[in-house]
């Protein structure tokens, strides 16, 4: 891996993934009961680091991410500010806005792989890589006490696990990325496999969130849960025929999860489903939108 993958790599994984884990430690926090109050701390902690994190990436990003990336929607949407706002003033947890700001306002360029930029950049990877583990145990810890039935949350057990495989998935890469290691086509194969599932699971829980009235969105997000399953059953063996299978599929849902996240935003959607979430998922689809297209062989950079 060369100097300017390096610095690309490492800021485009952190951009996405440390707003990722810092809004599953809002998600978390926000479904505990009063019983776990010292629970609901812990979380909003994990939340103030991973926004430390993040303020401290941003800072070093501005020319140093990719024009592809940041025109793939997965660090910010159209939504992302409106969503924040409106889940902060729902559930009382305050909710740093201005990094969201900062965001919208980064620009791609030639990226300057200067010998102080590679040392803050390490320092941040190592510094986040014992941050994430420690997420890791805290979610494994929350999983196994429900599975137990020894704690209550408003969260399904399987999107506890979901969110706990996101953060060993983004601890994975970090690790890689931090020990130089390069990223291979069969790396990027594993990749879709990793996404294809948690899309999967992304339609069980938007089908398991509607209001039972919504009867039409909830066949809808069930038959995409059917379709996830079917391509990796038919095209799990044949790589080229799963990116295309999944990046289409993919490419309907996120839409498909827009025009959702835009009715719970306006209220015409009856749901449980936090505003923050439902631009969560839109993101994380344009996420494996932009690995997906990375796969064709003419793509000239290098992703993850």
């Amino acid at each position: 891996m060369n100097r300017q993958d390096y610095v690309r790599l490492s800021l485009e994984l952190h951009l996405f993934f440390d707003r990722i884990m810092k809004e599953h430690s809002f998600f978390l926090g926000a479904a505990f009961t009063e019983k776990d109050e010292s629970l609901k701390r812990v979380s909003y902690d994990f939340q103030q680091a991973f926004a430390g994190i993040l303020e401290n990436v941003i800072s070093l990003a501005n020319g140093n991410v990719s024009k592809e990336f940041l025109s793939a929607g997965e660090i910010v949407t159209n939504h992302t500010l409106e969503a924040e706002n409106q889940t902060s003033s729902l559930s009382g947890i305050p909710i740093n806005t201005k990094i969201t700001e900062q965001e919208l306002r980064l620009q791609s360029g030639n990226i300057n792989a200067n010998d102080q930029l590679i040392n803050s950049i390490s320092n941040i990877n190592k510094r986040t890589l014992p941050t994430i583990q420690n997420l890791i145990q805290f979610k494994n810890d929350i999983l196994n006490e429900v599975l137990s039935c020894k704690m209550y949350t408003t969260n399904y057990p399987l999107l506890i696990e979901h969110i706990l495989n996101e953060a060993k998935m983004y601890h994975t890469l970090l690790s890689k990325i931090e020990n130089r290691e390069p990223f291979t086509q069969n790396y990027i194969y594993e990749q879709e496999i990793f996404w294809n599932n948690i899309m999967k699971e992304h339609a069980e829980f938007i089908r398991g969130l509607l209001d039972p009235t919504e009867k039409e969105l909830i066949l809808t997000a069930d038959r995409y849960a059917e379709e996830y399953e079917i391509i990796m059953r038919s095209y799990g063996n044949n790589p080229v025929s799963l990116t295309n299978a999944s990046l289409q599929e993919t490419i309907n849902f996120r839409n498909f999860k827009i025009t959702g996240e835009e009715g719970i935003l306006s209220c015409k959607i009856r749901s449980i489903i936090i505003p923050l979430l439902a631009d969560h998922v839109v993101r994380e689809a344009n996420h494996f939108i932009r690995i997906l297209r990375s796969a064709n062989p003419n793509q000239s950079k290098t992703t993850y």
